[in-house]
């Protein structure tokens, strides 16, 4: 692709930044589709956060991606937020619409199509989620919007968990789905859980770095559960590893990723991310 003066830039907020998969994965769905633009990452301190989203007007930006520590304190500086983003209090996306600047949460969608691209069913179905942090929000929100019947989460006692209580009430308003939040490591209930549980995600980064899981007791894991773990690298954590040898379904991170990048792509460009042209660099990368 030729840079000119017409190419547009679209981006990455974070702080670290340079891990990130989004500029690959971008900047070959912008060359796959045609479309003149680039995607850098942008390492930003948290005090320079104001300052970053006020270039995103300053240089006519399609709009970045947001990660940690951002996701939060970008909210005061948007002009309007999704449903979604709203619900969960927390924004990955940034979109420039006639100079104002909207909120959006893709993460929650992109777990959604993962599951729908793995034949996983979703309406009337029960999840076991473990964790309260950004990701166990976004999940818990999108998947109670989008007909899950019951939803059991369980974390840790500490902040996240009374914020996550918090969470669950304001959303218990807005949807009929179920939703339990017990402590981990209350095991009967936990047991409880995944054997009346369709779907067992892990949101947590337990297994990202140590082989650790938080699921001990593995006859916890049968035949006809489906195990996720949002975790991309390494593909396979000790959770899956346990439940592909209980001969349970599983999913890693890598589609999620792919599908909120998705979302991110469309609502910039108003075009659909060519997945199957570039689906391949990320899983190579």
């Amino acid at each position: 692709m030729e840079i000119n003066g017409y190419t547009q830039l679209a981006g990455f907020f974070a702080s670290p930044a340079k891990h990130s998969l989004s500029p690959t994965l971008h900047t070959a769905s912008f060359q796959a589709a045609g479309i003149n633009a680039v995607y850098l990452a942008f390492d930003i301190a948290p005090d320079k956060l104001k300052d970053a989203i006020i270039s995103i007007r300053t240089f006519n930006m399609m709009g970045v991606n947001l990660s940690m520590p951002h996701k939060v304190n970008a909210l005061p500086f948007m002009d309007d937020l999704s449903e979604s983003a709203t619900l969960i209090g927390a924004i990955n996306t940034i979109v420039q619409v006639d100079g104002k600047l909207i909120g959006h949460n893709t993460d929650g969608y992109g777990f959604i199509e993962s599951l729908r691209v793995n034949h996983i069913s979703i309406k009337g179905q029960t999840m076991t989620l473990l964790g309260a942090g950004g990701a166990a929000t976004a999940i818990l929100v999108q998947a109670a919007l989008d007909g899950f019947s019951t939803i059991h989460v369980f974390s840790r006692r500490g902040k996240r968990y009374d914020e996550m209580k918090k969470k669950i009430e304001k959303l218990s308003d807005s949807v009929s789905c179920k939703i339990t939040l017990t402590d981990l490591y209350h095991t009967d209930a936990l047991k409880e859980a995944i054997n009346k549980s369709h779907l067992l995600v892990n949101s947590t980064s337990v297994g990202m770095i140590n082989d650790e899981s938080l699921i001990e007791d593995e006859s916890l894991l049968r035949k006809d559960l489906v195990v996720y773990d949002v975790i991309y690298n390494p593909r396979k954590t000790k959770l899956l590893k346990q439940a592909e040898k209980k001969g349970c379904q599983i999913i890693n991170g890598l589609d999620m990723l792919l599908y909120q990048g998705a979302k991110a792509f469309n609502l910039w460009t108003n075009q659909d991310m060519p997945i199957e042209k570039v689906k391949h660099i990320i899983e190579k990368a």
